[in-house]
């Protein structure tokens, strides 16, 4: 009846687990207790949990995310001390089967569930409002993605306390993750969480390439659009094209585990280089969709905080759709060592160096941004500062690896981790926190404390070279990765350095903790009451912080490249706001629980496909399949935002914006 589950699937034997379970399940249980004694429930169920404003989703995206780093972080501390103890004849404190499991799901976690919903989350947050509009394209659709993903994050924490964990690394390689060679239920928990998941993930890109090419504010052509809006149209384009490929190389792999077929074995037909080609095929156009969005939120935060328009603004945007473009051409410099031939692996090594040209070009054009630029450091440009000097550094290393034969020398060394990490973090991590500061204020209405954010990134950075640089030097010594024991007496004292690093990162993430407390506790004094505390230039800053469920009142008119910049330019020349516009009334979507619960019924059947409860699988699929029957033969799917209640809450936003202008109350009125 329950299949391959049974008491024995809970890992009685291994302590560390079953306390971390443990601690997790009284954290939670805590914080439930906690809303449900406060009184919060019916307030979380309408406004997040059945939303479908862009906004809210956009939220519980970043949410998910910061908590998935938690967990992610903490293998990333279980692997370097273990590397830090395990030295001769210490053996360390993980043996190698959990060490494997720890080892898989950190790179897993970090990738699907830490920088992709960051990322995803910043972009459904913002690029409604650049756009001018007042939701995405598909408002329900938007929260089913999101669902999804929280689906996906879900199954792979139940592999902490159920069963186990791929011990295949981020990636699960044939032929060890075929079933010969990985018969537990660790492979099933990585494939059925990455699936559903990555239906998410592909869902919420059509949704975002949609609202970006048809959903724009009036006269905001393609030219006027901000950078952020390109590059993640460039993203999204890309997980359109990218995600098919994942989804459909894990299919393959799960027909060889589930019905014998052989598309990735050793035997009977099947090549294990083909999941390899498949799999980096997907691989590396997602290194693009995770660093793209960052692009663009450095764009925002360079040109704000340099008070300047950005440079070379066409020059970036042709930057961006040639990396959109490249990106599909260059996946295999991850395998040259399969044998392909000095042809192909001479072809692929070109066009990774030519990649390189179109990001130098927006390094290039964010310096001279900043150039006779008044400069103002908050930590959104800390953030942009430090992405710029480290990014860097970890180009010039991928470079490197772009050469054949340097790589055959450092492939699956820890120099290429050290790169990764050199990019993932330095980019999209910075990337996702300097967005995070930067439109936190949107978001609640309130700034983020600076001092606890600098702290923060000064403790990020510091320890992130503390951490990775030693592994840059351990990978010319030929220490290879993925390892959980050695001997060699020259790698020990880097590793200790490198784990050192790792406590220095923890600090930050303590401090932004810290930071995000007191900035709850003390945001009447950093309250954001004109909706533009960054004097910003784009179209998000003329919304009142927190915006409207609708976002606008009336869609903006755009007529200059930088619409907003341009408005307050001429409020401040007329010394008035413009003229009030003819207010009417508009249809918004109701809220719809339809997301949570296909999640539910998604979750349902992950785990019974997991565990081979049949019966549960087809209970889930009939559930999933119900919703979205109820979902199509809804009677009322959306409410009207009459005229009158779209003129009062467009009252506070001028008063907000005259305040902020130095404006009187003549000005707001604007009886002319």
């Amino acid at each position: 009846m329950f299949g391959k589950l049974g008491w024995h699937s809970i890992p009685f034997d291994e302590p560390l687990p079953l306390v971390t379970a443990a601690i997790i399940a009284v954290v939670l249980g805590a914080t439930l207790i906690w809303v449900w004694r406060a009184g919060h429930v019916p307030y979380l169920w309408r406004e997040y949990i059945t939303s479908v404003d862009h906004k809210r989703i956009g939220v519980m995206y970043c949410v998910l995310a910061f908590v998935m780093l938690l967990r992610g972080f903490s293998d990333a501390l279980l692997m370097r001390s273990q590397q830090a103890l395990a030295y001769g004849g210490h053996q360390g404190y993980l043996p190698p089967s959990h060490y494997d499991q720890v080892f898989s799901a950190h790179g897993t976690i970090m990738i699907f569930f830490v920088a992709m919903p960051f990322m995803i989350g910043l972009m459904n947050f913002v690029v409604p409002l650049q756009l001018g509009v007042r939701d995405v394209a598909f408002p329900t659709l938007n929260s089913v993605s999101f669902w999804l993903t929280a689906s996906g994050a879900l199954l792979i924490n139940m592999s902490l306390v159920i069963g186990e964990f791929a011990k295949t690394g981020w990636l699960a390689y044939p032929p060890l993750s075929e079933l010969r060679f990985s018969p537990g239920v660790g492979v099933d928990y990585y494939l059925w969480a990455l699936q559903i998941s990555g239906v998410g993930t592909l869902l919420a890109g059509v949704n975002l390439v949609t609202t970006i090419l048809k959903m724009r504010a009036p006269g905001m052509g393609y030219t006027r659009m901000p950078m952020f809006c390109w590059t993640s149209l460039a993203s999204n384009l890309l997980i359109v094209a990218a995600f098919p490929i994942l989804t459909a190389t894990f299919a393959m792999l799960l027909l060889d585990r589930y019905l014998g077929f052989h598309f990735f074995t050793n035997d009977l037909g099947g090549n294990q280089m083909m999941f390899v080609n498949l799999i980096w095929a997907w691989g590396h156009p997602e290194v693009y969709i995770l660093i793209l969005p960052a692009f663009g939120v450095f764009s925002e935060v360079v040109s704000t905080f340099s008070g300047k328009p950005l440079f070379g603004y066409r020059s970036m945007v042709v930057a961006t759709m040639a990396i959109c473009i490249l990106s599909f051409m260059v996946w295999l410099h991850h395998f040259f060592t399969m044998g392909a031939g000095a042809d192909v692996n001479g072809f692929f090594g070109v066009m990774t160096m030519i990649i390189a040209v179109p990001t130098g070009v927006k390094v290039f054009n964010w310096l001279f941004t900043i150039y006779g630029g008044r400069i103002r450091f908050d930590t959104p440009m800390l953030w942009a500062i430090g992405f710029m000097v480290t990014f860097v550094i970890g180009g010039m290393t991928g470079v490197l690896l772009a050469v054949p034969p340097a790589d055959f020398v450092l492939h699956n060394s820890l120099f290429l981790v050290a790169h990764f990490h050199n990019v993932i973090i330095g980019g999209t991590l910075f990337g996702a926190f300097a967005g995070y500061t930067f439109w936190f204020p949107k978001a609640f209405g309130f700034r983020l404390d600076e001092y606890w954010g600098k702290w923060a990134f000064w403790l990020w950075i510091t320890g992130f070279y503390v951490a990775f640089m030693p592994l840059y030097v351990l990978g010319l010594m030929g220490m290879t990765r993925r390892m959980q024991h050695y001997d060699v007496p020259g790698w020990h004292p880097w590793l200790v350095v490198a784990a050192g690093g790792v406590v220095l990162i923890a600090g930050g993430i303590g401090c932004q903790i810290r930071q995000l407390y007191v900035s709850i506790r003390d945001r009447e004094r950093l309250v954001d009451d004109s909706g533009d505390p960054w004097d910003g230039r784009s179209l998000e800053w003329i919304t009142t912080s927190p915006p409207p469920a609708f976002n606008f009142a009336v869609l903006p008119n755009v007529s200059h490249d930088e619409a907003y910049w341009g408005i307050k330019t001429n409020a401040r020349n007329d010394r008035q706001l413009s003229e009030r516009p003819d207010y009417q009334s508009f249809e918004m979507p109701r809220n719809s629980p339809t997301g949570v619960v296909v999640a539910f019924f998604a979750t349902m059947l992950g785990f019974a496909l997991i565990w081979h409860i049949w019966w549960l699988v087809g209970l889930g699929l009939l559930g999933a399949w119900a919703t979205f029957v109820i979902f199509a033969w809804r009677d009322e799917p959306e409410y009207e935002v009459t005229a009158a209640e779209a003129r009062r809450l467009d009252d506070r936003r001028r008063q907000g914006k005259a305040r902020m202008l130095g404006f009187d109350d003549q000005a707001v009125e604007n009886p002319a």
